[in-house]
């Protein structure tokens, strides 16, 4: 679909109330959240559903994207690309203004795009194949799955069955992959040739260059089968044009040690000794020389500071000189995944470099919507076994509120407007855990605190909504927000140079009361 239809489909609220019809009301956070704590988000699963919550959400992700961007729609309606990936999976083209986006055509080849990701889809794992999710002076970034492995490109029914627990509605026919092609056997190459060339020409067309694989294994293997793959260990070297690097990070079981003690993650340090662990950290020195890390310690580093220093070498990347695209992915690249990119989108947009025009919780909105639900984080599942990175995600901003996280490359607040000098938390929706002695977090009792009017202070009344948690506990939707004063963000919402204080990132945190 073009990048004007896209964004004629994502102003329909606006088309709506010209006509004389006033636009239905826009679906809040708490209508979402509700949805996700119910059921893992299936494309297959929701089409025909017009007039749902999970439709409502879908089109309230393309108007925020429609703000800022001219993007395409690439269509995924019964799941035919994949079975958990959005249903409209947005390209981002160019950040454009409201004229631009009624008088510029789209320069995007979609129809190509469109047929390197069907080509390359059988290449990684479930299906889940090389996406761009947030534009970057003009640079893709981009998340997916690693590399499929022998176990999945043969098996793939079986494979699903035993590695998620049931079948999986991803997988689909591809032309260009025969009964020849299927009856190779390990020691021919010809079909990984043919899967990863497709996969490596999207990455190309993409202009990715960096891959970043936070995998602590180099294959994963199930029942002595490698079930996965992965670039840093491909044989025939076909990614050796990329730069690789290997920055293993905790997968979402290590989460629940995170809830066991009660939601603290300094101090908490991974097992690295682990028989599964064999993927050793590795980034080319050329590209850590500016940031002031000893590398050789990242065993020794708890939650916060493993996080915190990905987080600052993600962030050199896609802020480098050159024009090169990044490339996220875990394994299955629905936890680890979601996690940096959603942290790097709202870095990126607390410094007014993307999204500019979206308010705290449009943003919180958009990255809970779309990197973490549409593209298929299994909340539901997350929390029974209270594993909940999702929590962590959003807790942790409150450890990355320094400069040293800011992209920004200048003097910071010279060339940006202050909209809203003196924006308090008091004008920032957050999710709060209801005491600070509970360790069931989202898993139980969550409030959410609803953005108020500037200056609004003090308790508004609330209303209860059916929770779709595991433990059928109520999710309370309420405007009791006892708040710290003048605690400033950093971005396009900080107070101005001189107001005083310093810019800080203090936004949507998850708090303890």
């Amino acid at each position: 679909m073009a990048g004007a239809r896209a964004a004629a489909a994502a102003s329909s609220a606006r088309s709506a109330a010209s006509s004389g019809n006033p636009p239905p009301q826009e679906p809040g956070l708490g209508e979402l959240l509700e949805e996700f704590s119910r059921t893992q988000y299936r494309a297959k699963e929701c089409s025909g559903t017009g007039g749902s919550k999970v439709e409502r959400i879908e089109k309230r992700c393309l108007e925020l994207f429609g703000r800022d961007y001219c993007f395409s729609v690439i269509p995924n309606m019964n799941g035919d690309i994949c079975g958990h990936y959005p249903r409209h999976i947005v390209f981002l083209e160019y950040e454009s203004s409201e004229k631009e986006k009624d008088t510029f055509e789209s320069t995007v080849q979609v129809s190509k795009l469109q047929d390197l990701i069907h080509r390359s889809k059988m290449a990684r794992c479930r299906g889940r194949f090389v996406c761009p999710v947030i534009l970057f002076k003009g640079k893709h970034i981009c998340r997916s799955a690693t590399l499929a492995g022998w176990g999945e490109l043969y098996g793939r029914s079986g494979y699903n069955y035993f590695f998620s627990g049931g079948a999986d509605d991803a997988w689909a026919d591809v032309e260009d992959v025969t009964e020849e092609d299927c009856a190779v056997r390990s020691g021919d190459t010809h079909l990984f040739d043919k899967v990863r060339g497709y996969d490596i020409k999207l990455l190309r067309y993409l202009s990715v260059k960096y891959i970043c694989d936070l995998m602590v294994e180099n294959k994963k293997v199930k029942f002595g089968m490698n079930v996965t793959s992965s670039e840093k260990v491909d044989k025939a070297q076909r990614y050796a044009d990329f730069t690789l690097l290997s920055i293993p990070y905790p997968g979402c079981e290590f989460f629940k040690e995170y809830k066991d003690r009660d939601y603290m993650a300094e101090g908490l340090i991974f097992n690295w000794k682990q028989d599964y662990v064999d993927a050793p950290l590795s980034i080319p020195d050329f590209l850590t020389h500016s940031l002031n890390i000893d590398w050789s310690q990242y065993q020794s580093w708890d939650l916060v500071q493993q996080t915190q220093n990905y987080l600052k070498l993600l962030l050199s990347l896609v802020n480098s000189d050159d024009d090169s695209g990044l490339l996220v992915h875990c394994i299955s690249g629905w936890d680890r995944t979601p996690l940096f990119i959603s942290l790097l989108r709202l870095s990126l947009w607390a410094d007014g470099l993307i999204h500019t025009s979206l308010k705290p919780a449009e943003i919180l909105y958009l990255t809970v919507a779309y990197d973490w639900f549409l593209f298929g984080h299994m909340l539901v599942d997350r929390l029974s076994k209270g594993e909940e990175i999702f929590f962590f995600c959003f807790n942790f901003l409150k450890h990355i509120t320094s400069e040293e996280f800011s992209a920004l490359k200048t003097q910071r607040r010279k060339s940006l407007p202050a909209r809203d000098a003196g924006f308090t938390l008091e004008d920032i929706c957050m999710l709060r855990r209801k005491d600070r002695g509970s360790t069931t977090s989202l898993g139980s009792d969550f409030s959410l605190v609803m953005e108020s009017s500037p200056g609004a202070a003090g308790t508004g009344p609330s209303r209860s909504a059916d929770s779709g948690s595991l433990e059928e506990e109520p999710l309370i939707l309420s405007t009791e927000c006892p708040l710290e004063p003048a605690t400033t963000l950093r971005g396009p919402l900080a107070f101005p140079p001189g107001a005083g204080g310093s810019q800080v990132f203090q936004l949507l945190i998850l708090k303890p009361f």
